[in-house]
């Protein structure tokens, strides 16, 4: 019921003081007032018919669709040559007072006229109304445009729609940022059913990225719809474990219709997972961006005149967004061991360059990965696992590494079918662990490294 044309009556007499504090319970609004108001007001348009096909009610909605008041319409009896065209009358009239004689409602579309000549398709919803006596007494009849009737079942329908075979997710929010309703795109993107997460706090279903949702979802609470898309990178908890995901997601605030000024609801958040996209857009950048530095130190390698400078020049290049720490370990001439020859400082940021006192055996223990990785001609990656009363700066020492290294890679330098040594980059606990792609341009790295140490040592011999 639309509160904007609802009427009040007073139950007060115009000479009873109005009385409060009191208690008194007052006097009820007599039965035909309330139903003019309740008939008033009303949203869909409404008349009713006695037995004998007379109108009896006739409330200000049909007023305002076909113009007539219901001064004019009250007490015709049909619409014959006023609000249905002649021809046509005897047929709407019987299908309409033929309601009496069934059960429940029955649907009927056809056109009426308006006052000023105009014609209007509307669809009716009619009943027959029962006596005292149980007996058929006449017919009501709630009618509307069609177009308007059409309008409302569109958009319950694209709202089913939504919910049920829409392509990506849809998730209605409360105020208090509880999903309400879940389709089922997003019911599989969450890793739950369609009701289990009805209710819950986001924090429970997102481990990662809840404080970037909850946070968009407030900003359209109190500010309206984000412009354009948000992307949001989210970790969840399943059943299998851990699974991190890009949503591409859009808002818009609820507002309830009934109301006088807009009152939230909540939000409807849709979302498309877009994560594989995402990733390749990131792997493609990272090899461009590689691909660029490697160009960039062979250009300046070959401006190099000692060797050795030139193999550092490539370490200087491709730490840049890969790692945090370089270090280059050659096989003495007896082959059986690795001297440190050159590195990145273990403290501050800084260039690689040789060691002092290069020639000193490093003291690798059995099973090193830089032992590992001379042994295999391959790569070889590591990384500190937690383990009880053990830093992750002891597991660097103990590899003879800055006590910053979490996560270390060691790749074999070869040339001219020897092994020369080995490479090694180390990253810190805010990197992630080396991948195998990490591991691919590593060695193309340790390809372009060897060539110049084999240059370096045979301009030393």
């Amino acid at each position: 019921m639309s509160a904007s044309r609802s009427e009040t009556t007073s139950a007060l007499g115009p000479d009873e003081p109005e009385r409060k504090g009191t208690g008194a319970v007052p006097a009820p609004v007599p039965g035909s007032d309330l139903l003019a108001a309740l008939l008033d007001g009303m949203d869909a348009a409404l008349c009713a018919f006695d037995a004998a096909g007379r109108i009896t009610h006739w409330n200000r909605e049909a007023e305002r669709i076909l113009g007539w008041s219901p001064e004019e319409a009250v007490g015709r009896r049909g619409f014959a040559g006023w609000a249905v065209r002649t021809a046509d009358a005897d047929e709407v009239q019987g299908r309409l007072m033929a309601t009496m004689e069934a059960p429940g409602r029955q649907v009927l579309e056809f056109a009426m006229l308006r006052k000023d000549g105009g014609r209007v398709l509307v669809r009716t919803q009619s009943a027959r109304v029962l006596g005292t006596d149980g007996t058929p007494a006449g017919v009501y009849c709630a009618f509307s445009e069609v177009h308007a009737q059409i309008d409302l079942e569109r958009s319950i329908a694209l709202s089913e729609a939504l919910f049920e075979d829409a392509s990506w997710g849809v998730v209605l929010v409360d105020v208090d940022l509880r999903p309400t309703v879940v389709n089922g795109y997003a019911s599989r993107a969450l890793g739950s059913g369609r009701t289990s997460p009805l209710g819950r706090p986001l924090g429970e279903l997102v481990v990662q990225g809840v404080e970037e949702l909850e946070g968009a979802l407030h900003h359209v609470l109190a500010e309206g719809a984000l412009r354009g898309l948000v992307e949001l990178w989210v970790t969840l908890s399943t059943a299998q474990g851990e699974r991190r995901r890009c949503w591409r997601s859009g808002f818009l605030r609820l507002a309830s219709p009934l109301a006088e000024e807009p009152v939230p609801l909540g939000v409807g958040w849709l979302f498309h997972d877009v994560t594989e996209a995402k990733l390749a857009e990131q792997e493609a950048d990272r090899l461009r961006f590689r691909s660029s530095q490697l160009h960039r130190a062979g250009r300046a390698a070959v401006e190099c005149e000692d060797p050795m400078e030139a193999a550092t020049a490539y370490l200087d290049f491709a730490l840049a967004g890969f790692a945090d720490h370089a270090l280059i370990d050659l096989v003495e001439p007896d082959g059986e061991r690795l001297i440190r020859a050159a590195a990145t400082p273990s403290g501050a940021p800084g260039p690689c360059a040789p060691v002092a006192g290069a020639g000193i055996p490093v003291r690798y223990p059995p099973g090193h990965p830089a032992l590992q990785a001379a042994d295999r001609n391959g790569s070889v990656r590591a990384s500190a696992r937690p383990t009880s009363g053990k830093a992750a700066g002891d597991w660097a020492a103990e590899r003879q590494w800055p006590r910053d290294a979490v996560h270390a890679l060691c790749t074999v330098l070869r040339s001219r079918g020897r092994t020369l040594g080995v490479l090694t980059f180390l990253r810190g606990a805010s990197r992630p662990a080396f991948e195998r792609p990490d591991a691919v341009h590593a060695e193309g790295v340790a390809v372009l490294t060897a060539a110049a140490l084999d240059l370096a040592q045979q301009t030393a011999d």
